[in-house]
């Protein structure tokens, strides 16, 4: 059974300020679940209509109808979890990094993570006006890669400036990235959906790079900034 105070609690986290005042997130579903246990993310509590989920003292079987009553979505899965956020790590200064300046879409921030994840990327740097990389949408959409990649907040004008690896930005006018070979360490920075990269990262930049239109009636404005992520991604592990 759920008690008012859990249901309390679990809505609570729907506010970037209350994940981070008690310092826990949200993860729907067996499989994202599953998948942050195996990692070795810290499991604070597990709401489940399935027993054995997670052999442990702090798993509750519950019902349809009082799951849907924690559950972010419409629709509730088999399973609510609560994570506690794994305190943060400091930045990575030689390696390739993804850079995200103003990624506002929850979705397209959870698919990068998962993108980062599979092409081997350890560490996102995000601007401080990012999404919250624990909002339970982020969290459903990177079906557990989050545990696997490094995650930071912070001024990208200063990062950027500290960095001595080569500045490499997504722009329309760039130059094309299947005529350009890029080096084997880099940062990648990846505007905001609808207006790019900011002019004060954009000055930052040392190359500017784009991924050609190859339609006949070339409608199309830009590409979402996730498929852009996994296209520029795929390009540099080729190279």
């Amino acid at each position: 059974m759920v008690s008012k105070s859990q249901i309390k609690l679990l809505t609570s986290l729907q506010q970037k300020k209350y994940r981070n005042k008690l310092g826990l997130f949200i993860a729907e579903g067996p499989k994202v679940i599953k998948e942050l246990l195996t990692s070795g993310v810290d499991l604070d509590s597990l709401f489940s209509t399935e027993k054995n989920l997670n052999p442990a003292k702090n798993e509750f079987l519950v019902s349809e109808k009082e799951l849907q009553k924690i559950s972010f979505f419409k629709t509730a899965n088999t399973s609510v979890a609560l994570f506690k956020i794994p305190p943060a790590k400091p930045l990575l200064k030689d390696c390739t990094t993804v850079v995200l300046d103003s990624i506002r879409d929850p979705g397209n921030l959870g698919t990068i993570i998962r993108l980062c994840d599979w092409f081997g990327i350890n560490q996102l740097v995000c601007s401080e006006d990012t999404v919250d990389c624990y909002n339970p949408k982020v969290i459903q959409a990177t079906m557990g890669s989050i545990a696997r990649v490094q995650i930071n907040y912070t001024d990208l004008t200063n990062f950027i400036k500290e960095s001595k690896l080569p500045i490499y930005g997504a722009s329309l006018s760039g130059e094309n990235i299947y005529k350009h070979t890029l080096p084997e360490k880099v940062i990648l920075v990846m505007g905001n959906e609808a207006n790019g990269i900011s002019s004060e990262i954009n000055s930052l930049l040392t190359n500017r790079i784009t991924i050609p239109q190859f339609g006949e009636q070339q409608d199309t404005e830009s590409l979402n900034v996730a498929s852009a992520t996994a296209i520029l991604l795929s390009e540099l592990m080729r190279n």
